[in-house]
């Protein structure tokens, strides 16, 4: 397991990149309609709601009670998150604001999904 210190500089820079992501999804509305499937009901709606629960959840890692179950529900989410960039993969190649999606960065971004469920998953539900 990792020194203590490392543990706790990695919980905040996770937790603080939820908060970030989450305030994203109000700064950048548009980017995300872009990668909702079409075939998703409500896109607005869950944009702000996904954005929500990602700020929620960002703060909830940072308390030793709500840690563990901010944990779980952050894998959850992540999974939710799935189709998304199963969409992006599909729909590559595209205009992201001023990037270009392109099929390899498309794929790329689906191994960070697992990189970030086994992140809560071994550091953060075992506490």
């Amino acid at each position: 397991m990792i020194n203590r210190p490392v543990h706790k500089i990695f919980l905040w820079v996770y937790a603080l990149f939820y908060v970030l992501a989450g305030c994203n999804h109000f700064l950048s509305i548009a980017v995300y309609y872009v990668i909702m499937p079409k075939w998703l009901p409500a896109p607005g709606f869950l944009i702000y709601f996904s954005g929500i629960l990602e700020i929620i959840l960002g703060f909830l890692l940072l308390f030793n009670k709500t840690r563990n179950l901010a944990s779980v529900l952050i894998i959850l989410m992540l999974i939710a998150f799935l189709p998304a960039h199963i969409y992006m993969i599909r729909k590559a190649p595209f205009m992201l604001g001023q990037i270009m999606i392109t099929p390899l960065i498309a794929w790329l971004r689906l191994p960070f999904q697992l990189v970030f469920i086994g992140w809560a998953s071994y550091y953060y539900t075992k506490e």
